[in-house]
């Protein structure tokens, strides 16, 4: 897979994971850009002002993670907006991602964290975010980052792993025996797709959670066409759906797109 890399040098966290990502052996043969200004904002990210750029097919934002708590976390997550714009990118729009590469990278962070945790200082959680924040790009591409607080930031050997799980993806084979899909519901952190996107046939993309719904239309193709696989299943953390009525209108809405949709609560997670 070709990929690049880029951070913002405004982002200490961001800059940290991209110079530990610049020890690696042959990690030069990879493109890194560094971005002068915060990596939401920066939606000029294209070949045309970047020729490096020429060719690449996934893009990684190294970052930080911001929490009210500040608990030590490792995450991932593909970026867009699924309404308002507050942090970046356009209204209504998200950016192109890979499921099955999102999911390559999940679990081998969490492989790679269980492996070298003994080196650190604190514990960490790994998790994915929902889909949320800019900046809004072309390119398909996810954000990688170190959380929550400013010791975290400065965690070399945190930064270490994510820059290793950033590395993996020199040897990513596209899996055909992956399923692509949506999910819907749920809180930020999504601890029922964490799951069912580390231990089982499913790859998620985009996530649309409670705090976005009621759901439309426009948000499930927006998400279907911002994937780079096809999406056949839709897959559905019922309770975090809100009230009954609302689970029902997300049933209604779609069935009339015809899409197949499935529990969380249903799927094996034991791969």
């Amino acid at each position: 897979m070709r990929f690049a890399i880029a951070y913002s040098k405004l982002n200490s966290a961001g800059k940290l994971i991209a110079e530990e990502f610049q020890k690696l052996a042959f990690a030069s043969q990879f493109p890194i850009i560094e971005l002068k200004k915060e990596t939401l904002y920066s939606d000029d990210l294209t070949p045309e002002k970047y020729p490096e750029l020429k060719n690449i097919d996934f893009i990684i934002f190294t970052s930080t993670h911001r929490s009210q708590k500040g608990n030590p976390s490792l995450s991932l997550h593909a970026p867009g907006n699924w309404r308002n714009a507050d942090l970046g990118g356009h209204p209504y729009k998200v950016c192109p991602t890979s499921a099955n590469v999102l999911k390559y990278l999940f679990q081998n962070l969490n492989k790679l964290y269980e492996e070298d945790r003994d080196k650190l200082n604190e514990n960490y959680e790994i998790t994915l975010e929902v889909t949320h924040h800019g900046p809004l790009i072309n390119i398909p591409c996810c954000f990688i980052e170190l959380g929550s607080s400013e010791k975290q930031w400065q965690d070399k050997d945190a930064a270490k792993i994510l820059a290793k799980t950033i590395f993996t993806l020199q040897d990513y084979k596209e899996n055909p025996k992956l399923q692509a899909a949506i999910g819907i519901g749920g809180p930020h952190y999504a601890p029922n797709f964490n799951k069912i996107q580390l231990s089982s046939e499913y790859a998620i993309s985009h996530i649309i959670p409670e705090y976005c719904l009621p759901l439309t239309e426009s948000m499930i193709k927006e998400a279907e066409e911002k994937t780079t696989e096809q999406i056949k299943e839709i897959l559905i953390d019922w309770k975090g759906c809100g009230k009954s009525e609302e689970r029902q209108k997300i049933l209604v809405l779609l069935k009339h797109l015809g899409y197949n949709v499935k529990r969380t609560s249903e799927i094996s997670k034991d791969q």
